[in-house]
């Protein structure tokens, strides 16, 4: 906490407004105490000591002060020093004989630079649940595992708690006795303390106004109080209240425990090996002035902090059981004359919930908090909350679409219309191996801030095109350009990529080998990254892309997915069960291999990927694509640019309107393009684009239903149905009237599944803790209405979308809220 400026009435006033309103809003159960040279400027209690017995909080209560405890446990060591009873250079072991570190100082314990690591993990691998932890069981612990320390004693500061329970034994030997009778003798005692004292699960009685520890959870308190590393004492365990912990604070001001001098001593800032200093002395941290003292301490249900600006004199005291920590953020704000940032709170009631993980709808309601998911279940208003009324409908957790080109018509529809209007709350881009450097996407997104939520694949074919050159791209990489590929992916990875991205089956990417994907694959493998591919073929050689994807994840060992799985050849209609089992037997085999599906048995691209085989003139490779890969008569041209009269007309049309086969129009379009491209270089955008009928719903509706794809669209903001449909699509052909897969299941696709593959974790699901994208809709009514002729008609049925906590689209409408995170690897 910042130095104390003078405190004024109206920050007094503030204080307790706000303590107020956090505590009817369940944010805040405890004590709070404000002096200035001992004089109470406030103090108030607000909540329950015993949530069991509704037993109300009072100054005299005493909370569990969890490492607030360390000031007493240093001054007992300090005051053992003035007696003769120990010197802080003194060797740990000279006093316990069993511990194992010959070179460990009591002064390396009092300021945390023993080196120890923290005992959690020793005791959670060798004592079992009905064990208590003691301070001797502790000790015998580290006398017979012997962890290795974490540095050498002095070398540098790191904050140990198992230091301070040794030190608490070191105590015990040198007063010989125990160490709550000495704290008894020299402390409380001395000091008037009536409510400070140790208190461990050892202990035979639980005293009397004794705080219970416990936590909020989905509207319900819970009991979260000591448990079984609570047999011992030196980290925690020492109670007090705040009328006592004022008494203590005084008194250190004073010479009635140790001398001035002792005191500057522990008000020092430790002084490593190397000569340096870390703000820590015995039992307290110190700011960068020397003047202000503090500690904090969270342990179960407990978050405490103590504040001394021994300039000013002025004391805060904050001393809480309920675990949640925005009254501190709080309390420091005001007394610093800022604004206290209290949170927002959502309830969303009267709805079904689908949450993203599978499970079926329940009736409930869902608490926001700001940003995030705070609260499912049973929940009723708290004073001055916002209240929205889901009027029984489904509340799902925002669709998150695994492969979108939408990004770039974000600059101009910043409000995401074609995507919140299907519920999709996050995107993710660098798709068929193209991409932005992330400090671009960056920029961008600081430039104009978006509704939605954005994250990113590095593109294959864009590492390509940045490391050999974008017209020498029509080969194999060379072996010391697949290395600068390397070091341009690590970079990427390293600023928050998901991982690579690639369109095999497109030109730019299509002379690559195996070996060069392998390669970086291998890269993003070792930065906890994934694999996503447009895979080298969806027809003519599509076993052998398939073969592919499963060695890639296999030898570079990462999870691996299928970008918009389909089976594109006329002759393998009807495949779909097969494929699948191949798919199941590389994840039996150890490769996780997973896919997303579009739903829609027509794609669109370019007129180019109709020859598999990159030979435009072949007659034989023409007659092939209109017999196998499309039918020339349902596939129209979305645009183009030579002849535009030809946009929107099927290839069979336009064969008509030429006096040509089929075959022989599609030679002809791609030829005609390139001339154009030769001829019109500063051209802006594809020359030409196709929607490609070439698949079979029941094909489709097998990979929509195989357990490991997710939804996603590979839309944009116009040409194919699909970049305002998809989604909704799902809800209302597939699950509503076809009954493909369940809603639930069909949610779980969009959310929970979307965000597993994607390796987001704080997404897709509606649970305590993650980011609030949430969509209201009703699924009697939920329809896409996009079609060839009209793809950007807005679905029906989504009735809200929210973005991590703000409401961007209800009534058919972007509300103009742009709160859009840029997602990034985690």
């Amino acid at each position: 906490m910042p130095a104390l400026a003078q405190i004024k009435p109206a920050q007094i006033q503030t204080l307790d407004s706000t303590l107020t309103i956090l505590h009817q809003q369940a944010m805040f159960n405890g004590a709070v105490l404000v002096a200035d040279h001992g004089k109470v400027l406030y103090k108030k209690t607000f909540g329950k000591a015993n949530i069991a017995t509704n037993e109300p909080l009072t100054t005299r209560s005493a909370f569990n002060l969890a490492s607030v405890s360390k000031q007493f446990i240093a001054m007992m060591a300090m005051m053992l020093e003035k007696k003769g009873k120990l010197h802080y250079d003194d060797r740990v072991k000279q006093y316990l004989p069993a511990f194992p570190y010959e070179t460990i100082t009591i002064r390396h314990l009092l300021t945390h630079t023993s080196g120890l690591p923290e005992y959690f993990d020793l005791v959670l691998a060798h004592r079992n649940t009905l064990d208590t932890l003691t301070n001797t069981k502790l000790l015998q612990l580290l006398a017979e595992f012997k962890p290795k320390p974490n540095f050498e004693p002095g070398e540098r500061w790191e904050y140990c708690n198992t230091g301070y329970i040794l030190l608490a034994s070191v105590i015990e030997k040198a007063a010989n006795m125990p160490i709550e009778t000495f704290f008894k003798q020299q402390i409380t005692e001395p000091l008037g303390l009536k409510d400070t004292y140790i208190y461990t699960l050892e202990m035979q009685q639980s005293p009397a106004g004794r705080v219970f520890g416990f936590r909020r959870e989905n509207g319900l308190e819970i009991p979260n109080d000591l448990m079984r590393f609570d047999g011992v004492v030196g980290d925690g365990n020492i109670y007090s209240s705040v009328d006592d912990l004022l008494k203590w604070d005084q008194a250190l001001y004073t010479e009635k425990l140790v001398s001035a001098k002792t005191m500057k001593l522990a008000f020092t800032p430790v002084k490593l090996n190397n000569g340096t200093t870390q703000p820590y002395g015995f039992g307290w941290r110190i700011d960068s002035t020397g003047q202000v003292l503090s500690h904090t301490g969270g342990w179960v249900g407990f978050l405490n902090e103590i504040v001394r600006d021994t300039k000013k004199q002025q004391t805060t005291i904050i001393l809480s059981s309920g675990t949640d920590g925005v009254a501190r953020n709080c309390i420091k704000a005001i007394l610093a004359g800022k604004k206290p940032e209290i949170p927002k709170l959502e309830l969303i009631s009267n709805i079904r919930l689908i949450d993203g993980t599978g499970s079926p709808a329940r009736a409930c309601s869902v608490r926001l908090r700001d940003n995030k998911v705070w609260e499912t279940g049973a929940l009723t208003a708290f004073p001055g909350e916002t209240v929205t009324d889901g009027g029984g409908r489904v509340l799902a957790p925002g669709f998150i679409d695994s492969h979108s080109h939408h990004f770039g018509g974000l600059q101009d529809s910043p409000g995401g219309l074609a995507l919140v209007s299907q519920g999709v709350t996050s995107i993710v881009i660098g798709q068929d191996g193209n991409s932005y450097p992330i400090d671009t996407i960056e920029r961008i997104l600081q430039k104009t801030p978006v509704a939605i939520n954005v994250a990113t694949y590095t593109g294959h074919t864009t590492l390509r095109e940045t490391v050999m050159g974008e017209g020498d791209v029509l080969r194999i990489a060379k072996p010391e350009e697949v290395v600068q590929m390397q070091i341009l992916m690590k970079a990427e990875m390293d600023k928050g990529s998901l991982g690579l991205a690639t369109g095999l089956e497109y030109e730019r990417a299509f002379y690559s080998n195996r070996s060069e994907v392998v390669d970086l694959a291998k890269t993003t493998a070792a930065s906890g990254g994934r694999y996503i591919s447009h895979i080298r073929s969806e027809d003519v050689s599509l076993d052998e892309a398939i073969d592919e994807i499963i060695q890639i994840g296999k030898e570079a060992k990462l999870p691996v997915q299928i970008s918009h799985i389909k089976i594109a050849k006329r002759d393998r209609w009807g495949y779909a069960p097969t494929l699948l089992a191949q798919l199941e037997n590389a994840r039996a085999s150890g490769v996780d291999i997973t896919a997303d599906c579009y739903p829609y048995d027509f794609w669109r691209s370019t007129l180019r990927v109709l020859f598999p085989n990159r030979d435009y003139t072949s007659p034989a490779s023409a007659e092939f694509a209109v017999n196998q890969l499309f039918d020339p008569e349902k596939s129209p041209l979305l645009h183009y640019a030579p002849h535009p009269e030809y946009s929107d007309k099927t290839v069979l049309e336009v064969a008509a309107m030429r006096k040509e086969t089929p075959a022989q129009t599609l030679m002809y379009l791609i030829a005609a393009a390139s001339e154009f491209d030769e001829k019109h270089p500063d051209y802006q955008g594809n020359t030409e684009g196709i929607m490609g009928k070439s698949m079979d719903e029941p094909d489709l509706e097998s990979f929509l239903a195989w357990p490991h794809t997710n939804i996603c669209s590979d839309g944009s903001w116009g040409g194919h149905p699909r970049g305002y449909g998809a989604f909704t699509r799902v809800l209302g052909r597939y699950v509503r009237e076809r009954k493909i897969i369940s809603l639930e299941s069909a949610v779980f696709k969009m959310t929970g599944l979307a965000a597993e593959h994607l390796g987001i974790g704080d997404r897709g699901i509606i649970a305590p803790g993650y980011h609030a994208d949430l969509v209201l809709f009703d699924p009697a009514t939920v329809q896409d209405h996009a079609t060839i002729q009209q793809p950007d008609a807005i679905s029906s049925g989504i009735e809200k979308v929210w973005v991590n906590g703000k409401l961007v689209f209800e009534n058919q409408k972007t509300t103009g809220q742009f709160p859009g995170f840029f997602i990034k690897r985690k």
